[in-house]
């Protein structure tokens, strides 16, 4: 009873994992307003994704080294704090480079929730209890690119796209809050030692089953992400919708990925972590399949409209059966130093997501062609990633 009373709570963890989510999702439909507002392109707008996603790479990097030397609690907090330092920057921001600036000191901040959110899991649970807690959180998850999208379109729209980030400042103090009261200290100071970065480094370079992970988990969030970057432009100026308007399409996205998480917990009591992840790979090139053939007959806008969004669900329903089981395969021979080498796991799959989101950012034309061709090359290479790096596991 004492050893259960000590694991983190469910609901704790995946408000520390979804900082960083609701970061990124809420400001999405105010993208079209910035570029107006600072009068720059929409491609250079993009880029601010882009910047965020750096930024979160490198906090990874740091912030999973440090804590395996002084916990994962203090340097939870000490993260976030500098998070909101980054909100308020945003907040404040007249030009682009002082936005680009303040999204990567708050992506820099906020990383401390994506990589000890999973060291914290990793401190915690095993074995299958692992991948059902990975499921769990993939799936609740879920619920942060649904509202984020619904709340920031609706702040753009009637108080201006400066008042999101007044929002974060607000969500990120709760979450310090509670994270200071109800987390407990998984990573104990008796297992605490320096951890050499380097040979961590050169070790998980050397190991084909991290590797591969690691670029189905980068790609598959790259997938994500750069739909978040392109959607509001496809959307919004395409298709003509209102930002709230756009904002609400994201419920369905997010009852996908929803299903598709809970549904992967499920399946954990018949199938193994590697074939359930066989099974989202093959979904999400059937929904990159689908949203290709929606936008080649383009045949009125209310088609274009409900064909994508319908397309984007089977995506987004198949990335968490990737993302979660690769997630809870990649590190198992790594547990005496989870933090360094979730740090840097996360610092490689994160930095492949923003070379992913640059990469729609540059093929940003105008037109709704540029994404379905990207989606189903980037699905077509993680099947071939699953069947090379990862035909043993699988």
């Amino acid at each position: 009873m004492k050893q259960h009373h000590l694991l983190p709570a469910t609901w704790l963890i995946i408000l520390i994992v979804g900082i960083p989510i609701l970061s990124e999702t809420v400001y999405t439909p105010s993208l079209p307003d910035i570029a107006h507002t600072l009068s720059v392109s929409n491609s250079l707008v993009e880029y601010t994704l882009t910047i965020y996603l750096l930024g979160l790479a490198i906090g990874t990097l740091f912030w999973g080294n440090l804590s395996d030397q002084w916990g994962r609690k203090p340097c939870l907090v000490m993260g976030f704090v500098l998070y909101l330092f980054g909100c308020l920057g945003c907040y404040l921001s007249d030009t682009i480079l002082w936005l680009m600036a303040s999204r990567f000191i708050q992506a820099f901040g906020g990383s401390v929730g994506s990589v000890l959110g999973q060291a914290v899991c990793r401190d915690a649970f095993h074995g299958a209890s692992l991948g059902r807690i990975y499921a769990s959180v993939g799936g609740a998850l879920a619920i942060f690119p649904a509202i984020g999208p619904i709340i920031g379109g609706v702040m753009d729209q009637h108080f201006g796209w400066p008042s999101i980030f007044l929002f974060l400042i607000g969500v990120g103090s709760l979450v310090v809050s509670l994270t200071v009261r109800f987390l407990p200290e998984t990573h104990k100071a008796e297992h605490r030692e320096r951890i050499s970065l380097k040979d961590t480094f050169l070790k998980m370079t050397r190991d084909r089953q991290v590797i591969g992970f690691g670029l189905l988990v980068g790609l598959a969030n790259g997938v994500s992400f750069s739909y978040y970057a392109e959607a509001p432009f496809l959307m919004i100026e395409l298709l003509e919708l209102s930002p709230s308007q756009y904002g609400l399409t994201f419920i369905g996205t997010a009852f996908a990925t929803l299903c598709g998480g809970l549904g992967g917990r499920k399946l954990h009591d018949h199938w193994t972590s590697a074939r359930i992840l066989g099974y989202g790979l093959a979904i999400t090139f059937l929904g990159s399949l689908l949203l290709m053939g929606v936008v080649w007959l383009c045949l009125d806008r209310v088609f274009l409209l409900w064909g994508n969004l319908f397309a984007m669900m089977v995506i987004m329903g198949g990335i968490p059966l990737i993302t979660s089981n690769a997630l809870s395969l990649a590190l198992v021979h790594y547990k005496k130093c989870i933090g360094t080498a979730s740090s840097l796991f996360g610092f490689s799959y994160y930095a492949l997501v923003s070379l992913v989101t640059l990469g729609m950012g540059y093929g940003h034309n105008g037109t709704l062609f540029p994404m379905p061709i990207y989606f189903c090359g980037l699905s077509v290479f993680m099947i071939l990633v699953n069947k090379t790096l990862l035909k043993e596991k699988a």
